[in-house]
């Protein structure tokens, strides 16, 4: 499957990436790749997948334009949270020191290899 090679890359490009997921709109995994139980990096996606429905449900309500991606940065890591279209979103789990500006950047290209490839 082409999107498990897509999304190794993207974890190993990122220093302290822990891992990224595919998943769809109800936040239902696509497929994943990740240096941590499959289970984690699943349960964080349901989680965000919705915050993502959210903010793009709010969207319609301002003018801002449309939602495509959201940066959650907690205590112990930071959540990068990106629409591929209206369908599926990309996750991607990093350590809290991973440099965000980097990580963002190498998000950014592969949601762009994501949406030709669905």
């Amino acid at each position: 499957m082409p999107y498990q090679h897509i999304l190794k890359s993207l974890v190993d490009r990122t220093p302290r990436a822990i891992g990224a997921i595919l998943v769809d709109w109800e936040g239902e995994a696509v497929q994943e790749f990740c240096y941590c139980e499959p289970y984690d990096i699943r349960f964080i996606a349901a989680h965000n997948g919705i915050i993502l429905a959210q903010l793009k449900s709010l969207q319609s309500n301002s003018q801002v334009g449309a939602v495509q991606e959201v940066v959650v940065t907690t205590t112990d890591c930071h959540l990068l949270i990106g629409a591929i279209d209206n369908d599926y979103s990309l996750v991607m789990h990093l350590q809290r020191d991973c440099p965000v500006s980097l990580a963002r950047h190498q998000f950014r290209d592969t949601v762009s290899i994501l949406k030709k490839e669905l």
